[in-house]
């Protein structure tokens, strides 16, 4: 029987861990072939690979992010392949299963949670070798009534088999973001998240998950993220963890991880503060709402004072990078209450600030209670919501041009200091000026036409020429300290205007041919030749002392910035006052 397990991925370097167990777990009676497409890929084209392969039966592992694109694919692929048999399972289509039978009579069957169990029992009635009625977890139509099975025990996760040791995979591991995981459930009730159905966690072998990793690492994977809704719920396995990871990480190699922030130990953050080499793990945290009443109606039980000395000390640790993720919707959660919460958690200065928008998520609570706060919603997935009773829709796109330019401005980090004191200096709090740019960004059409680099230097000068309380000439040279910093090349092309005179210039390469030390000693030790100095250095007008700067104060101080692209560093950086 020719079985293909197929998937449709947000990302080409993304992996779906699913359907690897399911062929591990089908062994040694079935071998499934892996397909992985994306969303991006044409239908058509994902159909014609798929029918090529000649398959018997095909698997599709169903999530909100790719429910559309698959069913396109599914009623192609039947048109051609009348007599394959298609199968569905994944969150998507676990929940609701009468609606999806009926809205997919392409499908013949839908398996219903754990899939390690049902599929294999599935494979043996396809091949005959067992009766449908022994099938369990599966879904079916029966004279055009379903039919649903009882689900299997709960699988033993410390027997089931590595889904990681596939030949196939191995050329690709250090091109994709590896995915695992140590355990399965989530102790938390949060009723916007389908993890809150399971009840309890269970964990897989540590000892086989070790094997597993070093497995990724030695066959090159550079990215491996841990699927673990709460990785620290036991403090004794996430140290046991972090110990081995620390002892046995390969260079180059990042861990991510979930975390649940306001449960974790100050000294387990200090020894990690300690140990851990920088840029080793990236912590994920859901924060989601700060407002008490909000958290309380979703069941979400969270310590906002422990929850920011957890961030606090592991930022000022430096070694770890922090994601969190904030959702805009939540009941009793209204205008002003997100504008709160974003400005409590912006607080703490995370390297990355991801702000979501509730999704109705199939099988969850809120779900099911939402006619009692009012949502309206999108009913095709993702299911995110157009209001709620206290946040009108056109609240929700303001949230939305926020959510946009704070992508673009703070998590890629384009230009920090510049950012930092606009929404310090400039701004009533950071959500103003985030909300305020983004809502001036979608009103000049910016959205629709896409940008480069400079690009988002001019866009955001233009906004801030509206505001007359601004000091242009500070944010411009803040601007161009953040434009140069990252440049390892002397740029070819500036995004400002202002030059500085001639005799000018001359004048200061000649002072700095002179004494080097002019512009530090530190550049005076690089003993740069007169012709490198011009070839590689820029003199720009500055209004505040670069110096100053380094210290976290903004003075004004007319002058000059020198700047000097080393190959393959960042550039070194210095005042010059005439």
């Amino acid at each position: 029987m020719n079985i293909i397990l197929a998937t449709l991925n947000a990302k080409y370097i993304h992996t779906n861990l699913a359907i690897r167990y399911l062929k591990a777990n089908a062994r040694p009676h079935f071998d499934p072939e892996l397909a992985e497409y994306t969303i991006k890929d044409p239908a058509f084209n994902i159909v014609s690979d798929l029918f090529q392969k000649k398959p018997n039966v095909v698997g599709f592992s169903c999530y909100i992010w790719n429910i559309e694109e698959t069913i396109k694919v599914i009623r192609m692929l039947k048109t051609v392949l009348p007599e394959t048999t298609i199968v569905l399972g994944g969150p998507e289509v676990s929940y609701d299963v009468h609606e999806w039978l009926r809205k997919i009579p392409e499908v013949d069957f839908i398996l219903m949670g754990e899939g390690e169990i049902s599929f294999k029992e599935l494979m043996h009635y396809l091949n005959g070798d067992i009766p449908l009625e022994d099938v369990r977890g599966v879904c079916y139509l029966v004279d055009n009534k379903v039919k649903i099975h009882a689900q299997p025990p709960k699988i033993d996760l410390r027997e089931i088999a590595s889904p990681f040791h596939f030949e196939e995979d191995i050329p690709h591991l250090g091109k994709r973001i590896q995915y695992i995981e140590t355990s399965r459930g989530c102790p938390f009730s949060c009723q916007f998240c389908l993890s809150s159905i399971e009840v309890g966690v269970r964990y897989f072998n540590r000892e086989k998950i070790k094997e597993d990793i070093r497995f990724l690492m030695n066959n090159g994977a550079k990215t491996i993220k841990f699927v673990d809704r709460t990785f620290n719920i036991s403090r004794s396995y996430a140290m046991e963890m972090f110990q081995f990871l620390i002892d046995e990480h390969k260079p180059g190699v990042v861990f991510q991880f979930e975390i649940t922030a306001d449960i974790m130990r100050p000294e387990v953050i200090q020894f990690l503060n300690d140990h851990a080499p920088a840029g080793l793990f990236r912590f994920e945290i859901g924060v989601q709402s700060t407002n008490d009443l909000t958290n309380d109606l979703v069941k979400r039980r969270q310590n906002f004072e422990k929850l920011k000395r957890t961030v606090t000390m592991v930022k000022e640790g430096g070694k770890i990078d922090q994601h969190l993720d904030l959702i805009a919707g939540l009941p009793e959660e209204d205008y002003a209450s997100f504008r709160k919460t974003f400005n409590d958690v912006f607080e703490m200065r995370p390297e990355e600030l991801q702000l979501g928008f509730l999704k109705l998520l199939r099988g969850t609570g809120l779900r099911l209670e939402a006619k009692k706060y009012g949502y309206t919603y999108v009913d095709v997935a993702p299911y995110e919501i157009f209001s709620n009773n206290v946040l009108p829709f056109n609240d929700i796109v303001r949230i939305k041009h926020a959510e946009d330019v704070l992508e673009k401005y703070w998590n890629d980090h384009r230009m920090d200091r510049t950012i930092e004191y606009l929404v310090t200096e400039a701004f009533d709090t950071p959500f103003d000026f985030f909300q305020s740019f983004g809502t001036y960004w979608e009103e000049r059409g910016w959205s629709r036409i896409g940008h480069q680099l400079d690009d988002l230097f001019l866009r955001l000068l233009d906004f801030l020429e509206t505001l007359p309380y601004i000091d242009l000439n500070i944010v411009k040279s803040l601007m161009r300290i953040d434009y140069f910093a990252p440049q390892q090349f002397i740029p070819r092309k500036l995004w400002w205007k202002e030059v500085v005179d001639e005799d000018i210039r001359k004048g200061i390469y000649q002072a700095i041919r002179a004494n080097q030390a002019i512009v530090g000693e530190e550049f005076a030790l690089m003993q740069v030749s007169e012709k490198e100095l011009f070839k590689h250095s820029f003199i720009t007008p500055s209004s505040i002392s670069y110096t100053d700067l380094q210290t976290g104060k903004i003075v004004p101080k007319p002058g000059y910035l020198f700047t000097y692209f080393r190959h393959g560093q960042q550039p070194y950086m210095a005042d010059i006052q005439l």
